[in-house]
């Protein structure tokens, strides 16, 4: 390697070290990217109606902020009350189940052939610190309260300022490629919005879909704090594999304390109502989403939460729908289904 090689190899290294530092600010600047992506299919959709742009744009900023108004001021309050309630009620509900686990120990020690085993009553003390570790961790999210506030309206005025002239950033990105392949880079981003876009309506319906109709039944079955666990369980829809599951976890923890019989109830209602969405909902409303197959989609989640912890977790389908669509443009449709090794091969013959 010559010394311009070198000096080459270390930019990309550097800039590599770079990106890897701001990976944050970059994931906070995809995100506006999203909601820019959702506010300009509104504002194409307007114009259809022979809205012009500046018009439509107007609307869909104000649509937003209205919407977020009427969200904080009419959900928001009840849903810190009832999670305050819920986070309240998460002594007694460990203590409860403490008790179930110590009452099956006290029968099990009636079984000789079990004497061996471990007594559940071990397991309850390996388990307590294990749990207590578990949620301290999962309401550490809710204590940088102020922090995500800020990152929200940092994301927020990034997503009008994309909104209002978004060529301009469209060129600018363009820019980081090769004078002869932007034209390309620009299809490949008109396909990359196209399905971004797909798959935020897709997504906003199934978690509007599982969020009322699990509330519905919570509702039904009268347990407690319905609507945080409607909230829950609508919001966690976004996270797939994941999010699913552990939506259930709350209505189960507060059903424990009111009547057990419920449980089983709320396990069978939530199956009920995922089975829905995966073989019926998701195949309709999604039948243009860049499909992924279930064991990328995990892998890209492990990667991502990895990489870039919670935000990368909240993230990691979209930067995987984004990611699935530049492999097939750039590396399948551009790089290897135009290569022929017999051409290269009788090429290079013809030349010795």
């Amino acid at each position: 390697m010559n010394f311009g090689q070198w000096i080459g190899l270390s930019s990309l290294v550097i800039s590599g070290y770079i990106l890897w530092q701001i990976r944050q600010l970059l994931l906070l600047i995809f995100t506006a990217v999203i909601f820019a992506t959702a506010l300009n299919r509104l504002i194409k959709w307007l114009q259809r109606f022979k809205i012009q742009r500046n018009l439509g744009i107007f609307i869909a900023i104000s649509s937003l902020i209205l919407l977020t108004i009427l969200f904080f001021g009419l959900v928001v309050p009840p849903f810190i009350d009832q999670f305050q309630n819920l986070l309240d009620l998460l002594p007694n509900i460990w203590g409860k189940f403490r008790e179930t686990l110590i009452s099956l120990s006290e029968q099990e020690s009636r079984f000789f052939w079990l004497s061996s085993t471990p007594s559940l009553t071990d397991l309850i003390n390996q388990l307590q610190p294990l749990s207590t570790a578990i949620f301290k961790n999962f309401f550490k999210l809710f204590s940088n309260s102020f922090v995500v506030i800020l990152q929200l309206i940092f994301v927020f005025i990034l997503t009008i300022m994309m909104i209002i002239d978004p060529q301009r950033y469209r060129k600018a990105f363009l820019k980081l490629f090769p004078s002869f392949y932007r034209r390309r880079g620009d299809e490949i981003l008109d396909i990359s919005e196209v399905a971004l876009g797909n798959w935020l309506m897709g997504i906003t319906i199934n978690c509007l879909f599982i969020g009322t109709l699990s509330g519905l039944g919570l509702w039904i079955l009268q347990v407690k704090l319905v609507l945080v666990h409607a909230i829950l369980a609508g919001l966690l829809n976004f996270i797939p594999n994941v999010g699913p599951a552990a939506s259930v976890v709350f209505p189960l923890m507060v059903a424990l304390l009111d009547a057990p019989w419920k449980i089983w109830a709320i396990v069978v209602w939530y199956f009920i109502i995922q089975n829905i969405e995966s073989y019926w909902l998701t195949p309709t409303v999604m039948a243009k989403q860049v499909s992924l197959l279930p064991a990328v989609t995990l892998m890209a989640q492990i990667f991502f939460a990895q990489a870039f912890g919670i935000l990368g977790l909240l993230l990691a389908l979209p930067l995987a729908v984004v990611t699935k669509t530049w492999i097939e443009e750039v590396l399948f449709k551009d790089i290897l289904d135009p290569w022929n090794p017999l051409i290269n091969i009788i090429e290079y013959d013809d030349k010795i």
